[in-house]
């Protein structure tokens, strides 16, 4: 391995060698080879994004600051306000079928 020379001290982040090109890098042991894969458990959470306009991602703001005040806490997140949507939906029938009435409406 190289070091790459005129890396200042004040740079952001750790210091990482230069590997030059053919080469490969630190060795890392393998571990859990033969053996089956890991299992979710339902602790474990799945990240889920949803892509906005402009306008809808400025209401939602305003909507998520009118709760915070509402509730007498500094912010509510989207996270909070999605998973708490998603819980509704998929608990109260009423809900799922106007949502599905909107998605076939949109579609």
């Amino acid at each position: 391995m190289t070091m790459v020379p005129g890396r200042s001290e004040s740079s952001p982040g750790p210091y990482r060698p230069h590997t030059p090109p053919g080469q490969t890098g630190p060795t890392q042991r393998l571990t859990g080879l033969g053996q089956a894969p890991v299992r979710r458990t339902r602790d474990q959470r799945t990240r889920r994004t949803v892509d906005l306009s402009l306008a809808t991602h400025r209401a939602l703001d305003v909507w998520q600051q009118k709760a915070a005040d509402q509730l007498g806490v500094a912010r509510v997140t989207g996270q909070e306000v999605f998973t708490a949507l998603i819980e509704q939906l998929l608990t109260d029938p009423k809900l799922s079928a106007q949502i599905t009435r909107a998605i076939q409406a949109r579609r």
